[in-house]
């Protein structure tokens, strides 16, 4: 019994199937790393200050939970919260009467 030589057509056909499945496990790998790090990143930056690093705590005002520093007394915002705040009448007032002091 002979044994057939695969003809060119044929490895080049197995060879392009195993680089593809190669590259979607590279693909696969890379997603799955992406994500492992954007969740690092997002505890090690949880509550904390942009400006100074130390815990932020939240207080409610005017609907919006906003971020203050327990350090530096910094206000952060998150995304349109801005807008929920400053859309109910006189927005610097009132935070100067919630936030004014340290």
């Amino acid at each position: 019994m002979s044994l057939q030589k695969p003809s060119e057509r044929e490895e080049e056909y197995f060879a392009r199937q195993e680089f593809e499945r190669r590259k979607k496990l590279a693909e696969e790998r890379a997603r799955a790393l992406e994500a492992r790090e954007q969740a690092r990143l997002r505890q090690l930056h949880r509550m904390g200050c942009p400006k100074c690093g130390s815990e932020l705590v939240e207080v409610e005002f005017r609907g919006a939970r906003i971020d203050k520093c327990t350090s530096c007394a910094g206000l952060w915002l998150d995304a349109g919260e801005l807008e929920q705040v400053t859309a109910k009448g006189d927005f610097v007032g009132g935070l100067l009467r919630v936030f004014g002091g340290r």
